[in-house]
């Protein structure tokens, strides 16, 4: 971020504000992390700060503290309007395109005449922010978060509430620190999370450890369905919607699955295909190892994007189509996956 935004972000909050915080639909650990993160510093310096996700997210993100103040657009809408609509800053957090909110959600950011603020970490963002901080070398947007909080000259007034929901987002964008993602300064910022009050046992536990029979019984039929293409470094999985629904399939339950198939010995570039017949797409998230950029793969091909090692994207296709066409697309691929 630049000095003079910084100094013109830090007077904009020198006197207490209307904040909506919002990130992206579907949020993961860091997308939560990174919301809860800053509303509870914005909170500790008279803000009156909420945060509005698109829609719901998975269980095993619903302990982290402030969860039970978010409110959601899809099921809240004329409470999150008016919230938005009266709002003096919009911080978003977790991705650079309003169309990543869902195209309802999108237009009412949209209209809204709220300084906007972007935190993000991700490639090509779009330029509806006033003041942008955005870095693609970043581990995670929590990360970037307690970059933001360093900048105002406030990381003494980190509280082990803080401390926790940065902790979730940096663990669980780094695959619990593995990633190339992860430096040096991540794990002194992880070190000084700890120190204010973040317990890294308890966190992973909430995050990794509790699962239900049936998240384990759909990871088993996900691992039936793994195939290789051995000649091309590629493993993918597949998911139907029948599938989801004999395992009472819940959001979140597919988290990490597809790391599954990355992990399997000389393969570069990893695939699961999720059926969702409600919203009638096939959805795909996509992984690989070393210099093989699947960002680049999914924004040609899956209408997504991402990370160099982990993207995702969708498909309007039949599950059997959409497997097809990534399978008839990779010879292309062929030296670069070598």
């Amino acid at each position: 971020m630049k000095k003079e935004d910084i100094s013109a972000v830090k007077t904009l909050l020198s006197v207490p504000k209307r904040i909506i915080i919002v990130p992206h639909r579907n949020p993961d650990g860091d997308a939560i992390g990174s919301t809860l993160g800053l509303m509870h510093y914005l909170k500790l310096n008279n803000h009156e700060a909420r945060v509005i996700a698109p829609n719901d997210y998975p269980d095993f993100l619903k302990w982290i503290p402030g969860e039970d103040s978010i409110l959601k657009f899809e099921s809240q809408r004329t409470d999150s309007k008016k919230l938005i609509a009266e709002a003096d800053i919009i911080f978003t957090l977790d991705f650079n395109a309003l169309n990543r909110t869902g195209n309802d959600m999108a237009e009412v950011l949209e209209a809204s005449i709220a300084t906007k603020i972007m935190i993000d970490h991700h490639q090509a963002p779009d330029d509806y922010a006033k003041y942008m901080y955005s870095d693609v070398s970043m581990s995670s947007t929590c990360e970037m978060v307690f970059n933001f909080i360093e900048m105002l000259d406030d990381t003494d007034k980190i509280t082990p509430d803080i401390a926790t929901c940065i902790y979730v987002g940096i663990m669980t964008d780094t695959g619990s620190f593995r990633f190339r993602s992860t430096t040096s300064r991540t794990h002194h910022i992880i070190a000084d999370l700890i120190d204010k009050g973040a317990d890294n046992t308890e966190i992973h536990n909430q995050v990794y450890d509790t699962n239900s029979y049936h998240r384990l019984q759909l990871l088993g039929k996900a691992l039936q369905n793994l195939k290789v293409l051995p000649e091309l470094n590629t493993a993918y999985i597949t998911l139907s919607q029948k599938e989801l629904d004999e395992f009472n399939f819940k959001k979140g339950d597919t988290e990490g699955v597809v790391n599954y198939a990355l992990s399997i010995e000389n393969v570069v570039l990893a695939a699961i295909f999720i059926e969702n017949i409600h919203e009638g797409i096939i959805k795909i998230s996509l992984r690989s190892k070393g210099d093989f950029s699947v960002n680049e793969f999914s924004r040609a091909h899956f209408n997504g994007g991402g990370h160099t090692n982990a993207a995702g994207g969708r498909s309007e296709m039949s599950l059997k189509e959409t497997v097809e066409k990534f399978i008839a697309i990779l010879p292309e691929y062929k030296t670069l996956l070598s």
